[in-house]
C-alpha cells in the first residue's frame, strides 16, 4: 500500500471512528439484533423488556453525567457570587492580592480575607488585621490631661572665668634673662618670682636713685632739697615695677644689679606663655597669661526658637560628662544680647564653683533648664509625626481601624510633647508604631493622609 493510500485510509478510519462514536446507541441495537438472530429469536422490533435494558445500561449514566455537570456549574456560580466582596491578602506583603484563599507567594503565609466594602466605607481610615497589629507592635493609649514640668537640655562646654584671667605684662622694656616658669599649665602663686630682665632704662633709674642718696649723704639739704629728688627717683622705680623691698635692698647694698627680678601680681594657671629666655620685650608687652580655676563658666548655644523658654527659667542644673552622678546647681548669669545672623544661635553662660579644682576647662556639660510646667495633654514624642510643615497623630476610631488627625504642638519636656489642639481627652491614640501606620497608608493609598488638608493656624 502506498504512502498516500495509507494516509487516506487513516483519515477514513478516523472519520469512521467519529461516526461510530456518534452512533454508539444504534450500533448497540444492531449487535443486539445480531445476537437475537443467532439465537433464533430475530425480531425487527425491540420488545418492552429490551427497551428497559437499553435505558438502564446507556441512557441513565448519560443523564447522570449531565446533571452532575450542571450541579457543579451552579455551585461555582454561587460561590463566585457569595465571595465577590472578599479578597485575600498577606499581612506581611500587602501588595499580594488574590481572589481565593491560599498562601502568599513571597513569604508562604496563609492569606487573610478582607472585605472590600469595609475598606470603602471610609477611605481616610486604615484597617489592620490582628496579625498586622502584632507584627507592627501597634500600641494605643487613652490620653488625658496631666501636669508635666517643662525643661530643656542643652549641651555646653566648661571654659575659664574671664574675670579671673590676668595678663602679666612688662612694666619696662628690655631683654628676658630668665623665666622661672616655662611650661603651660604650671600654677603660679601671687608674689612668686616670674622673670629676670635686663633693662637700660631701669638700670639708669637705679643709678639716679643711688646718686641722689650719695649727694644727700655728702651735701645734705643745705643747697638742694635732695629728699624731693630721692622721692622722685624712688617713685620712678616703683612705677617700673620694683617692690619696696627691692628698693630697700638697693639702698642697703648701694650697688645696682644689672638684672632685675619681677614677681607675679596674680595667681593662676599659665594659659599663655608668649616669650622665651633671650627674647626682647617692649614696655606693656605680654609676658604670661594666668587663669584662676576657683570658678568656671559653662557656655551653651541656644536656638532662637528656645529663647522664649529661657525668659521663664527658674533653676539650672549642670551635669559634667566626665563625672557621673555629680549635679551642680547654678543660674544663668549672661545671655548674649545679639543673635548670630548666620547661625541664628545665641549664647548663654552659667557660673559654677570649682571646689578642689575637680572641674577642668574643656569638659563637656549638660545643662537642664527648668521653665515651669503645665496641666495639659501630653503624648510621647514618637507618637507625633512631624515633617517641618505640620504635626499629626493616629487615633483609633474602632477595633483595629485608625485615622490620622492634625494637631498643634506646644512645649516639650524630655520625651513628652504638649498637644494644644486637634485631639480631645479620652481619645485613643497610637503611642507606638505611628511611623509604620504612616508607611502602610502611603503604600496602600499612594499619598500621605494629610495631603490636601488645610494647615493654617497649626503650629508645630
Amino acid at each position: 500500500m502506498g504512502k498516500g493510500q495509507g494516509a487516506k485510509g487513516k483519515g477514513q478510519w478516523a472519520r469512521g471512528k467519529g461516526t461510530e462514536n456518534k452512533c454508539l446507541v444504534y450500533k448497540k441495537i444492531k449487535r443486539y439484533k445480531m445476537r437475537s438472530k443467532i439465537n433464533g429469536t430475530e425480531s425487527s422490533k425491540l420488545t418492552f423488556g429490551n427497551w428497559q435494558l437499553y435505558i438502564a445500561n446507556f441512557l441513565l449514566p448519560f443523564a447522570f453525567c449531565l446533571l452532575l455537570i450542571a450541579s457543579c456549574k451552579n455551585k461555582t456560580e454561587t460561590v463566585a457570587t457569595t465571595d465577590s466582596d472578599i479578597y485575600y491578602t498577606c499581612s506581611m506583603d500587602p501588595q499580594v492580592v488574590e481572589s481565593k484563599p491560599g498562601k502568599c507567594p513571597i513569604c508562604h503565609m496563609e492569606l487573610t480575607a478582607v472585605k472590600k466594602s469595609a475598606q470603602q466605607e471610609n477611605n481616610n481610615e486604615l484597617a489592620l488585621s490582628p496579625e498586622q497589629m502584632q507584627l507592627g507592635n501597634i500600641r494605643t493609649d487613652t490620653i488625658g490631661k496631666e501636669f508635666v514640668g517643662s525643661q530643656m537640655v542643652l549641651t555646653g562646654t566648661l571654659n575659664f572665668d574671664e574675670t579671673k584671667v590676668t595678663d602679666v605684662s612688662a612694666r619696662v622694656g628690655g631683654r628676658i634673662e630668665k623665666l622661672y616658669f616655662k611650661k603651660m599649665g604650671d600654677y603660679v602663686s601671687k608674689g612668686a618670682p616670674l622673670y629676670d630682665i635686663y633693662s637700660e632704662e631701669l638700670n639708669n633709674a637705679k643709678q639716679e636713685y643711688l646718686l641722689a642718696l650719695q649727694k644727700k649723704a655728702t651735701l645734705g639739704n643745705s643747697q638742694v632739697n635732695f629728699d624731693d629728688i630721692i622721692e622722685a627717683a624712688k617713685n620712678k622705680l616703683l612705677l617700673w615695677g620694683m617692690s619696696e623691698q627691692q628698693i630697700k635692698n638697693l639702698n642697703k647694698d648701694a650697688v645696682a644689679n644689672t638684672k632685675t627680678t619681677f614677681f607675679s601680681t596674680a595667681s593662676g594657671y599659665i594659659t599663655e606663655l608668649n616669650l622665651q629666655e633671650g627674647d626682647y620685650v617692649s614696655e606693656g608687652g605680654s609676658i604670661v597669661k594666668l587663669a584662676g580655676l576657683s570658678d568656671l563658666w559653662v557656655e551653651a548655644q541656644v536656638y532662637a526658637t528656645q529663647l522664649s523658654q529661657l525668659n521663664h527659667a527658674k533653676d539650672v542644673a549642670v551635669q559634667i560628662a566626665g563625672i557621673p552622678g555629680k549635679t551642680i546647681p547654678g543660674k544663668i548669669t549672661f545671655q548674649n544680647p545679639e543673635l548670630n545672623p548666620a547661625t541664628r544661635i545665641n549664647l548663654i553662660r552659667i557660673k559654677v564653683p570649682n571646689k578642689d579644682n575637680e572641674l577642668k576647662p574643656g569638659m563637656s556639660a549638660y545643662i537642664t533648664v527648668k521653665t515651669g510646667g503645665a496641666n495639659a495633654l501630653f503624648l510621647p514624642s514618637d507618637a507625633v509625626l512631624r515633617d517641618g510643615k505640620m504635626a499629626m497623630v493616629w487615633i483609633e476610631t474602632s477595633q483595629n481601624k485608625f485615622k490620622s488627625v492634625m494637631v498643634e504642638t506646644g512645649m516639650e519636656s524630655g520625651n513628652m510633647i504638649e498637644i494644644k489642639s486637634g485631639i480631645q481627652p479620652n481619645h485613643v491614640v497610637v503611642t507606638s508604631g505611628a511611623y509604620l501606620l504612616q508607611s502602610e497608608y502611603v503604600f496602600r493609598k499612594g499619598a500621605s493622609p494629610m495631603e490636601g488638608m488645610d494647615m493654617g493656624g497649626m503650629k508645630m
